[in-house]
């Protein structure tokens, strides 16, 4: 069976790369890296997801804001993550396998590579037609999605990855993945004082950052809204329920910076974005997953957090 726990290396977390890279296009000509083949139809590809997972929950709202959920169809694990792997099972809001009628996400890799051993991920994007995986990589999945299916969207207008902005959004990405949407998991699980020590310090000096750049921004790079920022949105919608406690990264909440918590509160109000965040998932993954930092499984009843409460971003315009 195909792994389901992460690596530890000298006591700091270590994640391991994607291994599946293909790209789908408008044409099905190749992308960036892997095979071609994979051209934007609708109703040929399907994506497995977990509502806890931030990296799935990426993928979950560039289908949503590009209108994509008539085009590609989806499938919800169970929020509960055995050792084995990511799971389908009767819990609310989860759902079958819809395509492949799978017990266990490990057994559609699986279908793909007999052989293979690896760490088995969500969001899974799955092509229907060839019977394959296309891709594990959620940030390439997103970029798919913003902008490969532009002929079935009904926002064909959004643009998340704008050309003229391209660098700067991979320089905004950088230190905000390393130190934040990674760096949570690497304070949590973290073996080691001085690993966890690290990563403390280098999570809340890039919080520090972000909400100094929110200060004179409305988002990340300036007024427009990029995957930067939803890419931010996912690990902080996420940190005061639960990286706070279970990961102990609780120098601050997120409540406590005045420009990170108004600017996650606009990003929770855009049209169909709260229905993609189900906090009962990602609570009980959490707290109900991970034996080594909680051996009794309790999932805690707070903190109540009010995402629907006035921001003033606009205050920007």
């Amino acid at each position: 069976m195909a792994r389901g726990t992460w690596k530890v290396k000298k006591g700091d977390f270590v994640r391991e790369d994607s291994g599946f890279r293909n790209w789908i296009t408008p044409d099905g000509s190749p992308g960036p890296s892997g095979q071609g083949g994979f051209a934007a139809e609708k109703d040929r590809y399907h994506l497995y997801v977990s509502y806890a997972c931030p990296w799935a929950h990426r993928a979950l709202i560039v289908r949503a804001l590009k209108g994509l959920e008539d085009v590609i169809t989806v499938s919800v694990v169970h929020p509960i993550m055995p050792k084995e792997s990511w799971l389908f099972g009767d819990y609310l809001g989860s759902t079958v396998d819809h395509v492949n009628g799978a017990h266990y996400l490990a057994e559609n890799y699986q279908k793909v590579d007999p052989d293979f051993d690896g760490l088995v991920t969500v969001p899974l994007l799955w092509d229907k037609k060839q019977q394959t995986i296309v891709n594990n990589e959620s940030s390439e999945i997103i970029r798919m999605f913003n902008s490969a299916f532009n002929e079935f969207s009904s926002d064909k207008a959004l643009d998340l990855y704008p050309e003229a902005l391209r660098d700067e959004i991979d320089a905004v990405n950088e230190p905000i993945y390393e130190n934040l949407n990674n760096g949570v998991y690497r304070c949590g699980f973290a073996t080691t004082q001085d690993a966890y020590n690290q990563a403390y310090e280098r999570l809340f000096e890039t919080m520090d950052d972000v909400e100094s750049r929110l200060s004179s921004n409305r988002y990340l790079l300036g007024n427009q809204i990029t995957e930067a920022d939803w890419r931010l949105f996912v690990t902080l919608v996420r940190f005061d329920a639960v990286y706070y406690n279970h990961f102990k990264t609780n120098k601050r909440r997120l409540v406590d910076y005045p420009n990170l918590w108004a600017y996650t509160r606009e990003l929770y109000q855009i049209p169909r974005v709260a229905e993609t965040v189900n906090m009962d998932h990602i609570k009980t993954h959490y707290f109900g997953s991970h034996a080594s930092i909680n051996p009794t499984g309790i999932v805690p009843n707070g903190p109540v957090i009010d995402f629907m409460t006035p921001h003033g971003r606009d205050k920007f315009f």
